[in-house]
């Protein structure tokens, strides 16, 4: 792997000497998640301002569409960096080390997943039982699993909104899709003992039951555009909306968050571990493109400073739960490295 490796980046470094200075590309170039899209471009403008390279260029693909792009290869058509809202899937860190892309990871925060109205709709409380019940394609009923007969949120609970369920959430490329049906439908569905005793028996099939999303109207894949679907919460009141807690924070006028499991998708109690709908954050630096394309350390450098993913950072202002002070300081160590990831 070290010999691709290094052949990689050197032909990287000859096609961009062999092409010229005027044709090499000087700007750095982000794709991934819509979550983390708002912290790196934050950090893009403050790293714009204080150096004297460009502003990088940041485009919110979803992170499994960020994933692809960034390893797809090397060159100068190819990410710089990849954001992601769960961490690489071991088959897409095959396909990067397949194309002779060297992933260094950097965890910078924590989010929370959160479901949201318009300040004008229901208050909502909800277990993960009754999201798996509203969302899921097919719910155990009578001792077998059949279609999701659920069409308001009175048929799961009577204290729940007389309301037809309609939910505006991420596509299946977005982590955020990933990472809630991992934590909120996988923890919904280990509330059915059936589904419980299928874990036991075959993951492979509880995990298939666990993560399939409906397809019957109540789910509405949104795209990665979460401003959008605020946009559509505000228009209407009965719909609610999944994405990180990041945009509920900055749109705070004109959404609520739900409680699950009876807490506040709130900074102190995502960091806390008390709200059961929290992930990671990452982002990815493609390795061989370090000292080809100008400014990746320095970005690196910023985006890991106290004064941007510290507790009194800029970053923590716009909704990023911030790592704990030890790990902090060890990310930042590992990036300055540019420590290779290893799976």
């Amino acid at each position: 792997m070290k010999l691709k490796l290094f052949v990689s980046a050197a032909a990287l470094a000859v096609a961009v000497v062999a092409s010229g200075p005027a044709a090499a590309r000087d700007q750095i170039q982000i794709v991934g998640s819509s979550t983390v899209f708002p912290f790196s471009t934050a950090v893009a403008e403050q790293f714009g301002q204080k150096m004297s390279f460009k502003t990088p260029v940041v485009e919110s693909t979803g992170s499994g569409g960020g994933m692809k792009l960034f390893c797809a290869g090397v060159g100068e058509n190819t990410p710089d960096i990849t954001n992601a809202s769960r961490r690489i899937k071991s088959s897409e860190f095959k396909k990067c080390d397949e194309n002779g892309v060297t992933p260094v990871e950097v965890k910078v925060g924590f989010d929370g997943i959160v479901l949201a109205n318009a300040k004008s709709g229901a208050e909502m409380n909800l277990t993960l039982k009754q999201i798996f019940m509203a969302l899921a394609k097919q719910v155990p009923m009578d001792g077998k699993l059949v279609d999701n007969p659920y069409m308001k949120w009175s048929d799961i609970d009577a204290s729940l909104p007389d309301a037809k369920i309609e939910v505006l959430g991420p596509p299946p490329t977005s982590g955020t899709r990933d990472a809630f049906v991992e934590l909120a439908m996988e923890g919904g569905a280990k509330k059915f003992d059936m589904l419980k005793a299928m874990r036991k028996e075959d993951k492979k099939k509880f995990k298939a039951v666990a993560h399939a999303i409906r397809e019957d109207g109540a789910y509405i894949e949104a795209g990665e555009n979460d401003n959008l679907i605020v946009q559509k919460l505000e228009a209407n009141p009965a719909a609610i909306g999944i994405f990180g807690f990041s945009f509920l924070d900055q749109n705070a006028d004109k959404i609520k968050g739900a409680k699950v499991g009876g807490t506040d998708p709130a900074f102190e109690k995502i960091a806390g571990g008390e709200y059961p709908i929290s992930r990671s954050l990452f982002f990815y630096v493609k390795k061989e493109h370090v000292g080809v394309i100008p400014g990746i350390e320095e970005y690196v450098a910023e985006f890991t400073s106290e004064a941007a993913w510290g507790e009194e950072g800029y970053l923590a202002e716009k909704g990023l739960i911030p790592l704990p002070k030890a790990d902090r300081d060890a990310g930042a160590a590992a990036a300055k490295a540019l420590t290779p990831l290893a799976l």
